[in-house]
């Protein structure tokens, strides 16, 4: 008896990257698994091949393979991504190409404050290479131990620091970028201004390998802070936090770097599964916020003076209950390692419909008071974590089961019904329904019911024009059309 007939693109693909680094499907399941399962646990796809080049050349040849196979293509990057939008269908049709390998720094220029890497450098790495040179990366993510920098810029990754200095897109200068057909666009540059046609890189950037494959990137770096310091705030309401967030703008001026908030649910389960952590004051507070400011010419006196002049003001005005001030970097740290452990303490209490949303900064409150009770009315008992990046208007919007339900049948009977409810909320409010995690396969059948016609076909005669076999992640943003003639 003859076996299954060998897929000639498993070749094509050992012969551009090497044998050792193609995982074919009959790979044992542990090898697989952390490839074709996303970060959440909400899926677990099935690759046609899994293959790991280190090298742009190698990237482009396998491209080229697949383009001439007529095979779909899903980059993956650390693979913390949250909308299945870097992790195969369970077709076994499309090919995972992973970019870890592509993890060297390739330059660091001080004097022109860049750093040139590749696209599978894990972004703590990153963060690291420009400490060393007296310089500071300001892209800081919870998953940044795991994340690698082409995932971030693929998907415009936010973050804690975007208050001041923007997101991924705003932190880039330059990419390398394998195209659909496996040609190279040597688009790395440190330049500030460059106003030769069309700004190639924005495009890239935030479209989740739908339209070229990151290999490395350029990015903007900045000076050291002389000085760093944080505060904790419990504030009574979010009407209140707005009004701390204006005082603190207000006072602290461009030093302001972070002004986060978080939930009385979101810190009791920190509390309850991270018990170490010990976060301050929230039982006595609905909401608490982590304030920050980075400055790059006041002393660590003059710089704690300034925090507790506006600690004063906002206790005197109302918009603060109580505080306390981190007297060192490490109590500062600390404080930031209970906030960016909310996912963490959140996936440890089981699944959940999460919401990464933003919305004009005035109109927070109105939206929470009326998606609460919207919820509320809805499915009594179901649990609202919220927190996120008040500063600049970006909230992770989160349901959990009611206490005690089995999460999974909780989300299998009532997440569609939940995200319509928020997301219609949320469109009434000016907002958006993703900030800062994408589109990936999770909303791309929702986006047409919440972004502008004429901006789809925008997006999609672009994705026609760069890729017009729909070989580079197909079915993310921009979803699959139907047949015209769909079956009865």
């Amino acid at each position: 008896m003859s076996g299954p007939t060998p897929d000639p693109l498993l070749e094509a693909l050992r012969a551009c990257v090497g044998a050792a680094h193609v995982l074919a499907p009959d790979a044992p399941a542990a090898e697989l698994e952390p490839f074709e399962r996303d970060w959440r646990g909400r899926q677990r796809g099935r690759a046609r091949a899994v293959v790991r080049p280190g090298s742009t050349a190698q990237v482009a040849a396998v491209v080229r393979a697949c383009a001439a196979a007529g095979a779909p293509i899903v980059p993956q990057g650390g693979n913390t991504g949250l909308v299945l939008g870097g992790v195969p269908d369970p077709s076994g049709t499309e090919v995972l190409l992973c970019t870890r390998r592509l993890n060297r720094i390739r330059a660091l220029d001080v004097a022109n404050h860049s750093l040139t890497l590749e696209a599978g450098c894990v972004l703590q790495t990153a963060q690291q290479a420009a400490a060393e040179a007296g310089l500071w990366l300001p892209l800081s993510l919870a998953s940044e131990g795991s994340c690698t920098i082409g995932g971030n810029l693929a998907t415009n990754a936010g973050g804690t620091q975007v208050l001041r200095f923007g997101n991924a897109r705003d932190l880039c200068l330059g990419l390398e970028v394998v195209c659909p057909d496996g040609a190279i666009w040597h688009g790395l540059s440190g330049l500030r201004k460059d106003n030769t046609g069309y700004d190639l890189r924005h495009l890239y950037i935030g479209s989740e390998g739908t339209l070229g494959i990151i290999t490395a990137a350029t990015l903007k770096l900045q000076p050291q802070p002389a000085a760093q310091g944080c505060a904790w705030v419990g504030v009574p309401s979010l009407p209140a936090a707005l009004e701390l967030l204006a005082l603190a703008q207000r006072t602290l001026g461009p030093g302001l770097s972070g002004f986060e908030l978080m939930g009385q649910l979101a810190l009791q389960l920190v509390a309850q599964h991270l018990p170490a952590l010990r976060p301050p004051l929230w039982p006595d507070w609905p909401y608490c916020v982590l304030i920050e400011l980075s400055e790059s010419a006041d002393s660590e006196t003059q710089m704690q003076a300034r925090l507790q002049s506006l600690l004063q003001s906002a206790l005197q005005q109302g918009c603060a209950g109580d505080a306390v001030l981190a007297e060192s970097l490490a109590q500062a740290q600390r404080l930031w390692h209970v906030r960016e452990s909310i996912p963490l303490a959140q996936a440890q209490e089981g699944l959940n419909a999460k919401h990464d949303i933003s919305l004009p900064i005035s109109r927070i409150p109105a939206f929470c008071a009326e998606a609460e009770a919207l919820l509320a009315q809805a499915l009594p008992g179901a649990r609202l974590v919220n927190f996120g990046h008040l500063g600049d208007g970006n909230l992770h919007y989160n349901v959990q089961c009611p206490a005690g339900a089995d999460a999974a049948a909780f989300l299998r009977q009532h997440e569609a019904h939940i995200n319509a409810l928020v997301f219609d909320c949320v469109q009434r409010h000016g907002g958006s329904i993703s900030a800062e995690h994408g589109i990936g396969t999770l909303r791309a059948a929702t986006l047409p019911r919440y972004k502008d016609v004429q901006a789809l076909t925008l997006m999609r005669q672009i994705k026609q024009a760069l890729d017009p076999q729909g070989l580079l992640n197909p079915g993310r943003v921009l979803a699959r059309p139907l047949p015209d003639n769909p079956p009865p």
